[in-house]
């Protein structure tokens, strides 16, 4: 299995530009998001325990984010459809963006190798960017493990 390989976005980083749509069929397009910090995180499916958990953790801080006026975004390749049934639910309170064609995934360097059983596939790695207000990388986390992960980006989004 090879694939072209792009590399993660780095801090101080323009973040790549996409338009994804969300859970609600809204167009989100990340040039419009200027003017708030950003916080994208990317997982691999909706309903699985670590995104389950990841996602939970961003739901109960949404009100601090909301605070200090840093919009949450979740990405993953899954379609509008389950994105809904788990935003329903979860009682997520952000928006999940669909990438079922992996470009936004890709631009970010994330559809990775993995391996399961013996078998190896392409998957995407669980990662997230925190962006200033101008679009940004001013954080990033290339290797997320889901539990405490919504709180140490929030300590990082206090520091903006």
């Amino acid at each position: 299995m090879t694939q072209e390989s792009v590399a993660f976005p780095e801090v101080g980083e323009k973040a790549p530009a996409f338009t994804l749509p969300s859970d609600t069929d809204e167009k989100i397009r990340l040039s419009s998001l200027v003017g708030n910090p950003v916080v994208l995180f990317f997982y691999p499916k909706d309903n699985t325990p670590g995104c389950t958990t990841e996602a939970q953790e961003f739901r109960d801080l949404s009100p601090a984010f909301a605070k200090l006026g840093v919009r949450v975004f979740g990405i993953s390749p899954d379609s509008t459809v389950p994105h809904r049934k788990f935003v329903e639910k979860q009682s997520l309170n952000f928006p999940l963006l669909s990438d079922t064609e992996h470009k936004t995934i890709e631009k970010y360097g994330l559809r990775v190798e993995k391996k399961l059983y013996g078998r190896a596939y392409w998957g995407v790695q669980r990662a997230t960017l925190l962006l200033d207000s101008i679009g940004k990388v001013a954080a990033v986390w290339p290797k997320v493990k889901p539990k405490g992960h919504a709180a140490e980006v929030l300590e990082a989004a206090k520091a903006l």
